[in-house]
This record gives structure tokens, C-alpha cells and sequence, in this order.
């Protein structure tokens, strides 16, 4: 019987995807402008590639699967590679990882040995050496023909021109290397915000940084400026000299911030091509010869005999990715020994012998919903983003912050706008900016109320050239009361268990408080009037039994009562006033009395507090209410007072030292890991630069670990913080 081929809806379905992936693929290869999402792209071509499993037929020479992705732009000179680049299959699932192991060793009859490193979210580039000397730098291209781009050479301080050998290991008399351009993770957020600053889309992801940077013509540059000069010599006196004057100026500028944009630009390599006069054994041992020969290898490089070794690389760098200086989107595995290699071979795209294992994406695509606003507990009124929901780093995310009018006007995203998403590990989700390409006009702007969405209270700053607005009617205005009660239980205030935001908004619902002021001073008896707080009774009980949660506010509310001064600073919502300012302010005065005493310059004498808290201090105490709230606690039994701040007498072993400390601590919560800094006399920074003295480093650090490498600045793990704590310096020498 003739077969009758694929139906017409799976061919109008492979020609849709074939378009889309080809679109997708232009721009983000040859424009560094792609309008989806990697992971979008990825499930696109999965997609494709499912189709053409099940009909066979469709598959067509010029399909993008048989094909490597990138392609060739046409304003560079083409250069054809000795060995043409490949590609990498994807995994996705530890199942997929193990479906490739397991065609490894069909193939083979067992598991070899397997290289990792991580997948480095750069440009692919090829360099060509010959006699040691370097006589190429391209782009991968369409994995046969790239982009020449070494014009740039000499602004690339990781690329060296000629190549070191020695007896034992000489220089081959041909060498083609494969590696990545890519820029550090600071470098890479230095150059979004400066072109969301001046309201241009930013870049999705450092890969497409790297390429348009990379591709900077700073030769033509040289020569217009050359030419201009000349013009301007020629010129003398006349009226059009200032003009040219001018040009020169804007042309060197330029010509100079192309120049060090490229310079940031770092490469590690990976692989080698064409060879004559070398022939490694294995892709480990070509490693140590391209580092021996002066190439930038990764030091994250390691081979392992079974699977379950290559699963622990990948679930530590899946926790720790963000401790690496440059982004990663993945792990690469290869099989280590060439000749296996050479056995297993290629498809027309992709080797058969390595594979990624792609980490879930976090800057994806999605589409701007809305924008609505937040009162918060100050009355500060912030926009956020509501979002058609889209999973990123793990999690599914519907909403993200855009801070103030400000920034919606400075980052320019529209209502409707498909944006770029970024989530790294547990930080807020932010919008990066709009993908402009991907508008249709039916977009349209945010304009910010002037009216609080909660109580109706006209909006305005508060002090003259604010870039916040905020409710002023501080005392009543709904959201800021239900706002302050969850602040009032917060880790970082009173830590009061039971009372989450569901229970603030129960106390304020059922009356049972008219502000934070009535909180110590609840009874069982007023929680059994509102049913947030209550179960049902038993046949054999009186009266209406309290809930589990309601016994635990109370029993917490109890303990809260003799917090320490300094949480209880914390709690009042004073503007500015944090835990590192609140432990200085306890410490130098013991006493809520005396801290409303001192003058605002007392207060600003304070190591750690200063002028802007000192006069927030000060202002707050002058409203009527707020102090209302401090006599309501007192009399409820609230503590106020405590010896030496309620800090204990403990030496200061970190006098004068800023210590920063980042990550998850298992013994510490962040707060208290900054207090117990500020009780030893240190101070606890934010952010880490050359003077500060020690890293302390838990679990998700992020980038400031990295940075502490880079500076030489001492990192210190949660053990060695205790050790820091009790004995200073000397301690952790």
C-alpha cells in the first residue's frame, strides 16, 4: 500500500515552526536582538524537532534541525573554519541525560569516562594559530563559515597573539582553538543599565552583549577619526574648524568607549579543531596544553568514571551558579577520550559524543498585563507589574516590582508589552525592559494615580524632589495599617509567630485594633470574637474555643514583650531606621525614653545613624499618634529599655571592620548575622569593595562572593564567621 505522507496539518505545522525558528534564529544570531526567551526558543525547536521524529519525511535539507543555529551576516568578511563547529543537543531532565548516556554506551558497550564544565552563556568563537602566532578570530556562523572579527585582537586582553611552548609540550605547527567570549556578570549589568538609562531595549542575556560588542568596528572608527582630524588641520582659522572641532571630540569618545567596552570582554576555551603536530588523547589532557600554551581554560573543569558524578556537578553548579563570575545557562558533558569521540561521530548539526544539560532559564519572555500599585507600610505607593505567569529560576512568577513612576517612565515598558524577566536565584523578580520589536500598537502607557487606591487620599511626595509619592494619611489609610501589623511581626521586629498577613487583616476587619498601638494589649477574649481566630466547639466546651494560630499569637505576644530595644525600634516603621541603625541607636542610649530625648544632633553622632535618620527620628516622634503607640505598648508591658542597648557586653573584636555578609546562613537569619557584626563593633556593609575586611559566604551567595575573589578579599564560611565573632582576626588567620 503507498503511504500517503504526513497530514496537511502536521505540514502546515512544520512549516509554521520552521519559520518561527528561523526567525528567532536570525535575530538572535545575526541582529543579537532575539524577542523570545532562550527556554521559548528551546521549546520551539523541540517542538520542531518532535514533528519531524514522527513524520520522517518532512524533514527537508534546509530544515533549522539539520542545521547548526547561527548564521553569517553579511557586513564582515566571511571566514571558512579548518573543522567545521557544531552545535549541542540539549537535555533538559536528568531523564534526558541519562536516555544520551545510555546511546553512549549502546554505541560503545559502556560508559566512558566523561568530562563536565559548565555552559558558558557567551558568544562561540574559532581562533586559527599558526606557528604559535595567531592569524584568525571569528564568529561560529553557521558552524562552517563565521565572521572574521580579528580586527578587534588587540583590545582583547585574554587572546594572545602568539602562543608559548616548551620542550616537553612545543607549539603545534597548526591549532585551531574553540572557545567563548563572554563578559563577567558586573560588566554585563553595568552595560543593560546603561541602555535601559537611555531608553534603549536592554539585552536579554550576555551572549547577545558579548556579540554586539564583539563586532564593534573600532577600525572604521580609527579611520574616520584619522580623516576628521585631518580635516581639522586643513581647516585652520575658518568658520567650519569648531564644527570639525566638535567631531573629533564625539569620534574620539566613541571610538574610546568601544575600545574599553571590548576590552571587558573575557574567553575560555573548550575545544580544538584542525590540528597539525599535536594529537591529544583525551579532551582533558588538550586542556592542560592550551593553558600551557597561554589559553584561558576553566579551572571548574573535571572528569568523572560513572553518572551518578556527572548528576553532583550538575546539582552543584545548579545551586552555585550565580558564584561564578560569568553567567552560566548550563553544564556541558562530554566524552573525554578523542579516539571514543571519533567512533561515536556527528549528526549534520550536533556531536553525538557531548551533550548540554540546560539549567531552567532566568531572564525569560512574557507579556505585561497591567501595572498596578502598592501602598506600603510608609505610605510609599510603588508600581508592580502584573504579568501573564511564566516559571523562571524554578519558580512560576506573576508580578515583580518596577519601584516608582520613575522608573516605569526610565525603563519604558508599556501596558501589553511582551518584557524580559529576570529572577536570579532568590531575588525579586524585575523587569528588565520592553522587547520593542515585539509591539503592535495596541500598547499603551502607565499613568500613575494621584488618588491612594486604598483610602482615597490625594498622592504627593513627601519632601520637594522625592522621586516616591506617598499616601500621607498615614494613621487610617487601610494598606498602611495592614502593612505595619505584618512589619510589627517580622523576623527582623518583634518575630511574632501566628501573626502573618492574613492576621493583621483579620485584626483590622474585626476591629480588634485600630493601629499596632492595641496589639500587646489583645485577650483570648477579644481573638473569640472574630472567626479568623476561632474553630468549632466542641459539644462538651464552653464559649467559642480559640484556633491553634490564635494560642500561639497569644503565647508569642507574650514573649515579644521583652524583645530587645532594638527590634523594638525596628518595629515602629521609622523611615531609614533598619537593624544596623536601631542597634547603634540601643546600644549609645539603652532606652526609648532617652533616643526621644536626644536632639537630632545627638542623634546624627552615632556611628552608623547620621543626619538623613537623625531628622526621621526626630520627626517621627513629633507626631502625637506615634507616640500614642509607644505609651500603648508600655502600658501592655512592652519593654523599652534593656542594659548596654540590649546588647549583651561582648568584646569588640570587629572594631572598625566592615564585614558583608550574603547567602543563607543556617544558624543565622540575615539580620542577625548583620547584629551580631554591629555588636562587636563592625560594621555590616551591603555591598563588597576593597575595604571590606571579611565575606561571609552561605549557601545562594550570588555574585559578591565572586567579587570578594576578585578584590582578595578574605571569604569566610559559617564556621569560620563564628570563629571571626569570638576572636577577631587572629581567629580566622
Amino acid at each position: 500500500m503507498t503511504s500517503t505522507g504526513p497530514p496537511e496539518a502536521a505540514r502546515k505545522k512544520h512549516a509554521a515552526l520552521v519559520e518561527d525558528v528561523n526567525t528567532h534564529r536570525h535575530r538572535y544570531y545575526a541582529l543579537d536582538r532575539p524577542i523570545v526567551s532562550d527556554e521559548e526558543y528551546d521549546r520551539l525547536e523541540a517542538e520542531l524537532r518532535d514533528l519531524e521524529a514522527r513524520y520522517p519525511d518532512l524533514v527537508t535539507a534546509d530544515s533549522p534541525t539539520q542545521s547548526v543555529g547561527g548564521e553569517r551576516s553579511e557586513m564582515f568578511e566571511p571566514v571558512t573554519h579548518l573543522e567545521r563547529m557544531y552545535s549541542l543537543d540539549n537535555a533538559f531532565s536528568s531523564e534526558e541525560l541519562d536516555a544520551w548516556a545510555a546511546r553512549v554506551t549502546h554505541s560503545l558497550g559502556s560508559l566512558p569516562p566523561l568530562l563536565c564544565e559548565l555552559k558558558v552563556d557567551g558568544l562561540a568563537v574559532d581562533l586559527v594559530y599558526r606557528n604559535g602566532t595567531l592569524r584568525s578570530l571569528a564568529t561560529r556562523g553557521d558552524g562552517v563559515t563565521g565572521e572574521d572579527v580579528t580586527y578587534n585582537v588587540r583590545y582583547l586582553p585574554d587572546i594572545p597573539r602568539q602562543l608559548d611552548g616548551g620542550a616537553d609540550l612545543p607549539v603545534p605547527s597548526l591549532l585551531e582553538v574553540r572557545g567563548e567570549v563572554f563578559f563577567p556578570v558586573e560588566v554585563f549589568e553595568h552595560i543593560n543599565a546603561q541602555l535601559v538609562e537611555s531608553g534603549r531595549t536592554p539585552f536579554a542575556n550576555p551572549r547577545n552583549t558579548a556579540a554586539g560588542t564583539l563586532r564593534q568596528r573600532v577600525d572604521r572608527r580609527e579611520i574616520e577619526l584619522t580623516q576628521a582630524r585631518s580635516s581639522l588641520a586643513a581647516a585652520g582659522d575658518s568658520p567650519k574648524a569648531e564644527r570639525l572641532a566638535a567631531k573629533v571630540a564625539r569620534l574620539t569618545a566613541e571610538r574610546d568607549r568601544a575600545a574599553e567596552q571590548i576590552g571587558g570582554l573575557r574567553l575560555v576555551v573548550h575545544g580544538i579543531g584542525a590540528r597539525e603536530g599535536y594529537q591529544p588523547e583525551r579532551q582533558s589532557s588538550s586542556y592542560v596544553a592550551l593553558a600551557a600554551w597561554g589559553l584561558p581554560t576553566s579551572p571548574r573543569v573535571v572528569v568523572h568514571e560513572s553518572l551518578a558524578g556527572i548528576r553532583e556537578y550538575i546539582e552543584h553548579y545548579g545551586e552555585h551558579r550565580h558564584d561564578v563570575e560569568h553567567e552560566i545557562d548550563g553544564v556541558v558533558v562530554k566524552v573525554d577520550e578523542i579516539s571514543l569521540q571519533d567512533e561515536l561521530g556527528a549528526t549534520s548539526r550536533a556531536p553525538r559524543w557531548a551533550i548540554a544539560y540546560k539549567y531552567p532559564a532566568e531572564v525569560v519572555t512574557t507579556v505585561l498585563r497591567d501595572i498596578q500599585v502598592n501602598v506600603g507600610r510608609t505610605g510609599r505607593v510603588t508600581p508592580f507589574g502584573v504579568m501573564v505567569p511564566v516559571t523562571v529560576a524554578g519558580s512560576t512568577v506573576q508580578m515583580a516590582t518596577l519601584h516608582n513612576a520613575h522608573e516605569v517612565e526610565r525603563k519604558g515598558v508599556l501596558i501589553g508589552d511582551t518584557v524580559f524577566l529576570r529572577k536570579a536565584g532568590d531575588v525579586i523578580p524585575e523587569i528588565i525592559g520592553p522587547v520593542v520589536e515585539s509591539r503592535d500598537g495596541s500598547e499603551r502607557a502607565f499613568v500613575m494615580p494621584t488618588t491612594c487606591p486604598e483610602c482615597g487620599t490625594a498622592l504627593a511626595p513627601e519632601k520637594e524632589g522625592d522621586a516616591d509619592i506617598r499616601c500621607p494619611n498615614t494613621r487610617s489609610c487601610p494598606a498602611q495599617l495592614r502593612e505595619r501589623l505584618f512589619h510589627v511581626a517580622g523576623r527582623g521586629a518583634f518575630d511574632v509567630e501566628g501573626l502573618g498577613y492574613k492576621a493583621a487583616m483579620a485584626l483590622l476587619s474585626c476591629g480588634l485594633v485600630t493601629d499596632e498601638g492595641d496589639l500587646f494589649a489583645l485577650t483570648a477574649e477579644d481573638l473569640s470574637r472574630c472567626a479568623f481566630f476561632t474553630r468549632a466547639p466542641d459539644p462538651h466546651e464552653e464559649g467559642t474555643p480559640l484556633s491553634a494560630n490564635a494560642e500561639l499569637l497569644l503565647r508569642q505576644l507574650d514573649l515579644a514583650r521583652t524583645r530587645p530595644l532594638w527590634r523594638v525600634l525596628v518595629a515602629l516603621s521609622i523611615r531609614h531606621v533598619g537593624p544596623t541603625a536601631a542597634q547603634a541607636l540601643a546600644r549609645t542610649f539603652g532606652s526609648l525614653d532617652a533616643i526621644r530625648s536626644a536632639t537630632v544632633d545627638e542623634l546624627a553622632a552615632v556611628d552608623g545613624v547620621g543626619p538623613v535618620i537623625a531628622e526621621a527620628l526626630a520627626e517621627w516622634f513629633a507626631v502625637e499618634w506615634h507616640v500614642s503607640i509607644v505609651d500603648r505598648w508600655r502600658t501592655s508591658g512592652v519593654s523599652l529599655a534593656d542594659e548596654a542597648g540590649g546588647v549583651p557586653d561582648l568584646p569588640q573584636t570587629l572594631s572598625g571592620m566592615s564585614v558583608v555578609v550574603t547567602g543563607t546562613l543556617t544558624g543565622f537569619t540575615r539580620e542577625e548575622a548583620q547584629a551580631a557584626v554591629t555588636a562587636r563593633g563592625g560594621k555590616a556593609a551591603g555591598s563588597v569593595s576593597k575595604k571590606t575586611a571579611y565575606v561571609v559566604v552561605g549557601e545562594n551567595a550570588g555574585s559578591k562572593a565572586a567579587k570578594a575573589e576578585e578584590l582578595g578579599v578574605p571569604v569566610l564560611d559559617e564556621e569560620a564567621f563564628r570563629l571571626l565573632l569570638a576572636g577577631g582576626p587572629d581567629a580566622v588567620a
